[in-house]
């Protein structure tokens, strides 16, 4: 419950069909990287109180019966009147939780990355897949209008043949970001030891703790991991690679923190070739979003803007052609639609988890220090056991396992 996970609460909340009945984190109450007073407590208690008191603001709170908190995401998918948890963990919790609830009959709203080991990804998509459940990944994007219309710019061959794709996302950070950056005792309140989980046991250190743990690979990929699954997602949504990948993937001009605090990238590209010939460059050096750039022309989108070669290509009441992409306004709502109805969600397990996999080679790339070839269909490195075993590897600290 930081952050984004308070936010989806409140997402979730003002859904009149919806009831949140238990919320849980292993911190009982924090400010992530503000002060007491610079912003409203995160953690498990004030999730808790933001409940309660909308309930009790509302013409349902005669059935409200409380929202229980919990320290152990086990105890809350043991419950057997939960239909759907929300999983918006640190990158190295996201498998576990899921798999949980996915265990225990429920589905999930997942926070993207789909998971922080390519690994988990593998096996949440496919117990997805067996359990038949409803998974949302919290890529959010493929529910805005803008990058809808993106996507079937390209899907409907206006800009020619796709021959390159620029997937922009943000720089690394060299040094710490926030103070102290030094090992610190323990906060009260959190336990650090559930926290890391199945994951590494590195020094309390504050300013990779809340939102900056992302930064080390222990808990997060840095910023390639944290955005990949927003606009390389968007990216391949264009081109048909939902369930799909790239041939060939190279990490080239890597650069890391002068700081020993973060280790993941600060600069980076990770070059890909697709199968129908399209280069695709993730990297800080392209501007923010995604770019396709084809025969006849090229298109633009980002949060804040989008642009093309032909403007009228942006406008919604353009006739694109035949090729419609799914319509979603609302992911929280598209969630809950499919819930009921038990049709896929817009942003299903597997279409996740191949939307980060460039992410995940592009880093085995950069460890072994050459390209790699891939198979999209078994997801294998081919030619390279030392490279495939990297990218498979679960280092989970005992007592944790993936199974």
């Amino acid at each position: 419950m930081g952050s984004k996970g308070i936010a989806n609460l409140r997402n979730f909340l003002y859904e009149s069909d919806v009831q949140v009945v238990a919320v849980c984190d292993v911190h009982d109450s924090h400010y992530r990287d503000a002060k007491p007073g610079e912003r409203s407590p995160l953690g498990r208690e004030p999730a808790k109180q933001i409940a309660e008191q909308h309930y009790a603001k509302t013409t349902r709170s005669d059935k409200f019966e409380g929202c229980e908190a919990y320290e152990d995401y086990r105890e809350l998918c043991a419950r057997d009147d939960i239909d759907a948890i929300m999983v918006a963990t640190p990158d190295h919790w996201h498998a576990l939780c899921a798999l949980e609830g996915l265990r225990n009959g429920k589905d999930v709203y997942g926070e993207k990355p789909i998971t922080h080991l390519f690994a988990e990804g593998q096996a949440l998509y496919r117990e997805v897949e067996k359990r038949g459940a409803i998974f949302q990944v919290g890529s959010q994007q493929r529910s805005q209008t803008r990058f809808r219309i993106g996507a079937e710019i390209v899907m409907n061959g206006l800009l020619g043949k796709i021959e390159r794709i620029e997937v922009g996302l943000p720089t690394g950070h060299s040094q710490p970001v926030n103070e102290p950056s030094m090992v610190t005792k323990i906060p009260e309140g959190l336990d650090y030891d559930f926290w890391c989980g199945p994951s590494e046991k590195l020094p309390y250190i504050f300013a990779r703790h809340h939102r900056y743990w992302r930064f080390h690979d222990a808990y997060g990929g840095g910023q390639i991991m944290d955005w990949i699954g927003h606009h390389n997602d968007i990216a391949h949504w264009g081109i048909g690679a939902n369930y799909g990948g790239p041939l060939e993937v190279e990490a080239i001009g890597w650069t890391f923190p002068e700081t020993d605090v973060y280790n993941t990238a600060v600069n980076y590209d990770i070059r890909s070739r697709y199968k129908n010939g399209v280069i695709s460059s993730i990297s800080d050096k392209n501007a923010i979003g995604v770019k396709w750039i084809g025969k006849d022309g090229w298109a633009h989108i980002s949060r804040n803007s989008m642009s093309a070669s032909n403007p009228e290509f942006l406008r919604e009441s353009f006739n694109r052609g035949k090729i419609r992409a799914a319509v979603s306004n609302n992911h929280t709502r598209n969630f809950i639609e499919c819930v009921r109805s038990r049709e896929a969600c817009i942003a299903p397990a597997e279409v996740g988890h191949r939307s980060i996999t460039p992410g995940h080679l592009g880093i085995v790339s950069q460890t072994v220090g050459r390209p790699l070839r891939w198979d999209p269909k078994t997801e294998t490195i081919i030619g390279d056991s030392e490279a495939d075993a990297i990218l498979k590897a679960v280092p989970y600290r005992k007592p944790w396992t993936l199974s």
